[in-house]
């Protein structure tokens, strides 16, 4: 039986000539340069990046399967990136489905590999056999050579198609096996073509980490010229002592412990401190799994368990008191995780979370049983360890009574916004904003300012408190902080909720002097530490009032920078120029903050992304920590590239 709705659906077609003839069906790695997005995540440097560790996730492969030590990755003068190591060298034999070499094959074909069927590596971090392909794919060029049993083979490709066949190069005869894959990023396909040296050498630290007896060497040869070399023979040993760095340890040594059971190897390392944040980072197959997944899980639940049996073996909770939380065992907390396995289950190409579930228990199993062995072998370290729970466990608990009383009063559910935010008319979310503003001054002129259809203005009066420096209750108990999490709405915490998130853009605005800059750290501390996925989903901005505005008869320029200052002076012929300072909000009138830093057709926004968390963590641990030495020798450091503010 027919429809109306589907003779007039047909009718509707045949009109509009939409036949087989419209289907496009992509061929080879056409599909790869029509949508990038879906294989790297991005085509700003975030996926100009993910270029590189492709290649060298590879190389990574190669370690893990014991035929690799040693990893160059060079960032020539003209942008080509050179990955060398001494592994195997892919095969070029030929492949019998394809007809192809097999370097042809994993460079032009997707989902081909050596990562499949458990022939070519028992461990892998590249799950998808798509890495090498899609690299050829979006890189103008890309030659390859294989070093292999005394020989040496080269081919060239071009925007992922092989500029000839491969060749045997004559007379050469290199002393190692191993592979160099040279490439060059399509500009046509990425947005910048500038690679972050630091944001790079912070990936390849943590993969020399994760796998000991590795040496990576990191070379770029752009401007001056940088390097970086790492090779660490303790693992994540010495990973969580570089976390712990700047930090005041609780005991001397980390907590190590290595197992392996149905194929699995686990490696977990830990160390507790004096602070009051969790650092904890979880990996499988040297892939940073940012999400966490089962091994995060299971580790977290045996971390527990194995200190509350041993507070009551030890007499420390009596049979009558309550078991430590997750919460309080893990403040003060820098841990690593890693496992390796040979069928991971990642979610997704970019493989933020593992889902296998036998994971789970295989690393509960592990943790708890090396955890027991060595506090009963350390009752000193026990004993610290479990006092500072049990501190973490008291101010958690005077906190949820801090947070009742609130809640009891209808601040934080929402019902009773705070009186001195001046809230926006627009229900959802997606299209809300909220202005955090210093002082009452600029909160005024901010509130004159603004789209009232779509942008909340929240003043803060002075400097917030330093949460670096303060436990949960403490910080409960700071006014301004409890305004701003009531005019949020998505609680913090371990309780935050993006969905409760009562604005999509939460936009730190500070005058452009030594104050604010320190009102906007002390706001980044609190969002890092009890907000992170309001960083994490890409809610967080800073904003950029102008330093300057010159005015010349009727005409107004603004400038948002010393160098758009000193590039203006240089260009200028100056007549009739009065040039002024703004170092407060409070000085410009509405209309001019509303014209170069509130108007969305006009204003400049920095969004807040974190690209190094353990970097992050150090960084705040160093400023706003309680340790003076740490801080001094970093204001030390790069006290030649401060500018004063005089």
């Amino acid at each position: 039986m027919t429809t109306s709705s589907q003779r007039t659906a047909r009718a509707a077609a045949a009109t509009s000539g939409y036949t087989a003839k419209d289907i496009q069906v992509l061929e080879g790695l056409e599909a790869v340069r029509r949508r990038p997005g879906m294989y790297i995540g991005s085509t700003d440097q975030r996926g100009l990046h993910h270029l590189i560790y492709e290649i060298v996730d590879n190389a990574i492969d190669e370690a893990m399967a014991g035929h690799c030590d040693r990893i160059e990755i060079t960032i020539d003068a003209d942008g080509h990136v050179v990955v060398k190591d001494n592994g195997r060298g892919i095969p070029v034999d030929k492949h019998e489905k394809t007809g192809l070499s097999a370097l042809e094959t994993v460079l032009t074909v997707l989902h081909a590999g050596g990562k499949f069927g458990g022939g070519g590596y028992k461990v892998s971090g590249g799950l998808h056999g798509v890495g090498a392909s899609v690299v050829n794919a979006l890189s103008v060029d890309l030659a390859a050579e294989i070093a292999l049993n005394g020989a040496l083979y080269r081919q060239a490709y071009e925007r992922g198609a092989p500029k000839a066949a491969l060749e045997k190069v004559r007379g050469a005869k290199p002393e190692h096996n191993g592979t160099t894959i040279r490439f060059l990023p399509d500009p046509q396909i990425f947005e910048t073509m500038d690679y972050d040296f630091d944001t790079l050498a912070a990936r390849f630290r943590e993969m020399a980490y994760l796998t000991k007896g590795v040496w990576i060497k990191f070379v770029d040869l752009r401007g001056d010229g940088n390097e970086r070399n790492f090779y660490f023979d303790s693992g994540i040993e010495a990973f969580v002592r570089h976390i712990n760095r700047g930090k005041s340890p609780l005991h001397p040594d980390p907590i190590t412990m290595e197992s392996e059971r149905d194929g699995i190897s686990i490696e977990v390392a830990l160390q507790y401190n004096s602070t009051f944040s969790e650092s904890v980072y979880s990996f499988a197959n040297c892939i940073n799994t940012i999400d966490g997944g089962s091994h995060m899980t299971g580790f977290r639940s045996a971390l527990t368990r194995a200190l509350n049996d041993y507070a009551r073996r030890a007499k420390i909770l009596k049979d009558d008191d309550p078991n430590l939380t997750g919460d309080d065992v893990r403040e003060g907390l820098s841990a690593v995780i890693s496992v390796k396995l040979g069928e991971p289950q990642f979610e997704g190409q970019t493989k933020t979370r593992l889902g296998n579930p036998e994971v789970k228990g295989i690393v509960d199993s592990a943790v708890a049983a090396g955890l027991n062995q060595y506090l009963d072998e350390n009752p000193a370290v026990g004993r610290r360890v479990i006092d500072k729970a049990l501190t973490a466990s008291r101010a958690r608990e005077a906190a949820r009574k801090a947070r009742d009383l609130v809640q009891r009063k209808g601040v934080l559910e929402g019902s009773m916004l705070p009186g001195k935010l001046a809230d926006c008319s627009e229900n959802n979310p997606e299209f809300a904003e909220i202005y955090l503003v210093e002082g009452e001054s600029a909160g005024g002129s901010a509130k004159s300012a603004r789209d009232r259809r779509t942008q909340a203005i929240l003043p803060l009066r002075g400097k917030i408190l330093n949460v670096e420096k303060a436990r949960l209750d403490k910080m409960l108990a700071h006014e301004e902080i409890r305004i701003l999490i009531t005019a949020l709405g998505s609680s913090f915490g371990a309780d935050f909720n993006v969905d409760k998130l009562r604005y999509h853009k939460v936009i730190i605005m500070t005058d452009a002097d030594v104050d604010g800059a320190h009102i906007r750290t002390l706001l980044l501390t609190f969002f890092y530490r009890y907000m992170p996925a309001l960083i994490e989903g890409g809610y967080l901005y800073i904003a950029q009032p102008p330093l300057y505005s010159v005015t010349q008869g009727r005409n107004v320029t603004w400038l948002f920078s010393d160098v758009e200052r000193e590039t203006y002076l240089a260009a200028s012929e100056r007549k009739n120029a009065n040039m002024q300072r703004y170092k407060g909000l409070g000085e410009m009138n509405p209309d001019q903050l509303w014209e170069t830093t509130m108007d969305p057709t006009n204003r400049v926004l920095l969004q807040v992304e974190v690209h190094d968390a353990a970097n992050a963590d150090d960084l705040f641990t160093k400023l706003m920590g309680d340790d003076v030495p740490p801080r001094k020798a970093f204001i030390m450091t790069h006290a030649l590239s401060a500018t004063l503010d005089v």
